[in-house]
This record gives structure tokens, C-alpha cells and sequence, in this order.
């Protein structure tokens, strides 16, 4: 039997629902359009008129070095998107059960067929790109995969008009204002055009879905042409997640986990998914693959149980943890890992 301890320690699960937006990408489904042609949004009550927080920023971005030239670039026919706000105060604790996240969305046979094409397609600069960062082209390709998939749907709102309506509109202003300077020091180092820096409605950017603040920790000119174009650039782009994963401490070789079967009397309601044990000791203690073979040798692992699961469970090693850095909600970590050991 499994100790008590194993069974029955609180095990909180790690989402990241209610915290403020962190920096890293979160898009895990398709991103949405923004409306064509669209009134300007309404101010909210207490909030200075738009034309006047534009003036506060250009102001700002001049004593922070920003040239006339970039700001009048950058703000030029801007205004508040109201689309951009309803999307803002309509977002949900996704409510899929993870067999359906799983399966029709994240690991779906077309995204596992397109990642394997791919994968294959690009082959050579992956191989690059792992000799220099040491990261698994499998996780890079899943990533980009679940992200844009594989490029296509970077997603079609202006940065900066995005980024100027939540900064303005006040719910988190700090947040995206800050990000907004990022995104404006971008353009005023020629990394791309003005009317190219386009992304999703909350402000990440190009095939990564990288915030902006990310792209200048994060992203890199792998191509050496200059720019480091994670937009319209493959090379630039895949190098920059691999760069992303290296930085946060991706562990050459090791695996991100498994799913498993647990032995009898295993209860995940109460299951302690903080502690990590050697891979023996999950054997001795009954665990097996889902094929029901004893578990292969590996780093240290803890349970991963999927929120809204029906049953499932994993062993996770530290790789998985550097997955969710990338965007924290564990079915996102689980579902990358699962499409990773599909691609390739």
C-alpha cells in the first residue's frame, strides 16, 4: 500500500487563474481576429480622454530616448479598441475538461500531423538551433505548434494599439504600460515595421507569442541579419523559444515526464503532487507506464494530476516545469509534452 503521507497531503493544483498577466506568451487556442471597422471605445468613468494618456506616454517615451520619429510612427491612427477591452473582461478559467483540451485542441491529430511535417521541414535549422541552445527541437516545434500554429495564426491586432488600450483603460495599467514602452523600443530599434508588429489582443507578439518585454530578454537575431524578426523571421523565431527555454533552465536530455498508471488505492483527490521522488521509488511504489510496464530510469519526478481531468495522471520531471514558465497553467505544460513526443 502507499503511505498515508503519499495518499492524503493537500494538493493544490498550479494554475494561474487569478494573478495578474506574467510575461510569458498565453495563447493555447486559436487567436482571436480583431473586428474591422469598429467605433472607438467609450472612456470609463474616472479615465482621462484617450488623446491625452497618448500625449502623457509620447511625452514619457521622449525622456526615456524614444525618437518623434518612432512615436509618431507608432501611435499614428491609434485609438482605444473596444474589441481589445471585451476580450479583456470576458476571459475564463477555460472551461474544457482535459480530455477534450487534449485531444481537439492542444494534441489533435491535425496538429500532430502538422508538427511532424514540420519538424521534418525544418530539420536543419532545428539542428542549429539545438547545437547552440541545447534544448529539444521536439519542445520547440510543440511550442511554436500550440502557440501560432506553426506560424499561421500570429494573430492580427496592432501591438500598440493593444497595448495603449489596456494601459489606458485601467485595469492593469501598470502591467501594460510597461509593456507598451517595450514594445515602442522594438520599433525604435528596427526589429520590425510598424505595420508587421502585430499579435494578440493582450500584446504577444509574432510565431513565439512572445510579450514584449520577453522579446527583449528572450528573443535573438539567430540568422545574424540584424533584426531579431520573430515575426516574418523562422530562424529568429524558433531560436528565440529555444532561447527561452535555455534561460529558464531547460535540462539538456532529460525528459519533461510520462503519463502513468497508478497502483490500487491510489486516490487523486488527495495525492501529494509537491514532492519528487526518484524514478525507483514510484516503481516500488506501483506505478507503471500506461502500457503497464515498469517505469523507465530518470531524474526525480513528482504527480502532475491535469485540472479538470477525468482521470489521468503523470510523473513530471523538472522539465515540465520549465515548460509552464512558458505559460503556466499545467494542462498547457502537460499537453506541450505530450505533443513534443509526437513530433519527432
Amino acid at each position: 500500500m502507499i503511505s498515508r503521507r503519499f495518499l492524503l497531503a493537500a494538493a493544490p493544483l498550479a494554475g494561474c487563474a487569478a494573478s495578474p498577466p506574467t510575461a510569458t506568451p498565453t495563447v493555447t487556442a486559436p487567436l482571436p481576429a480583431p473586428t474591422p471597422v469598429q467605433a472607438p471605445a467609450a472612456a470609463p468613468p474616472g479615465v482621462m480622454p484617450f488623446d491625452r494618456f497618448v500625449e502623457g506616454v509620447k511625452a514619457e517615451g521622449r525622456r526615456r530616448g524614444l525618437s518623434q520619429a518612432t512615436l509618431d510612427a507608432a501611435f499614428a491612427a491609434v485609438q482605444p479598441n473596444q474589441r481589445v477591452i471585451d476580450l479583456d473582461r470576458r476571459q475564463a478559467e477555460g472551461g474544457l475538461q482535459w480530455e477534450d483540451y487534449r485531444d481537439r485542441i492542444m494534441v489533435s491529430p491535425t496538429r500532430v500531423q502538422n508538427g511532424r511535417r514540420n519538424y521534418a521541414e525544418n530539420a536543419a535549422l532545428l539542428q542549429r538551433i539545438e547545437a547552440r541552445f541545447r534544448v529539444s527541437p521536439r519542445v520547440i516545434v510543440a511550442i511554436w505548434g500550440v502557440e501560432t500554429n506553426f506560424g499561421g495564426n500570429t494573430g492580427g491586432f496592432r501591438i500598440v494599439e493593444a497595448l495603449s488600450t489596456l494601459a489606458w483603460e485601467g485595469r492593469r495599467a501598470s502591467y501594460f504600460r510597461n509593456e507598451l514602452f517595450a514594445a515602442l523600443k522594438i520599433l525604435q530599434e528596427g526589429h520590425v515595421r510598424n505595420d508587421r508588429m502585430l499579435g494578440s489582443w493582450a500584446g504577444a507578439m509574432g510565431q513565439p507569442q512572445f510579450m514584449p518585454s520577453n522579446f527583449d530578454r528572450f528573443a535573438v537575431d539567430f540568422d545574424g541579419d540584424g533584426r531579431r524578426d520573430i515575426w516574418d523571421d523562422k530562424a529568429d523565431a524558433l531560436a528565440s523559444i529555444a532561447n527561452y527555454f535555455q534561460r529558464n533552465g531547460w535540462r539538456d536530455g532529460e525528459p519533461w515526464g510520462l503519463a502513468v498508471t497508478p497502483p490500487p488505492g491510489f486516490a487523486s483527490a488527495g495525492a501529494d503532487t509537491e514532492t519528487r521522488r526518484p524514478m525507483r521509488d514510484w516503481t516500488r511504489m506501483g506505478f507503471r507506464t500506461e502500457a503497464g510496464r515498469p517505469l523507465p530510469d530518470g531524474p526525480e519526478a513528482h504527480i502532475v494530476l491535469p485540472n479538470r481531468g477525468n482521470g489521468q495522471v503523470f510523473l513530471g520531471h523538472h522539465n515540465l516545469r520549465v515548460i509552464r514558465r512558458y505559460n503556466s497553467p499545467v494542462n498547457y505544460g502537460l499537453a506541450v509534452g505530450l505533443l513534443s513526443d509526437r513530433v519527432g
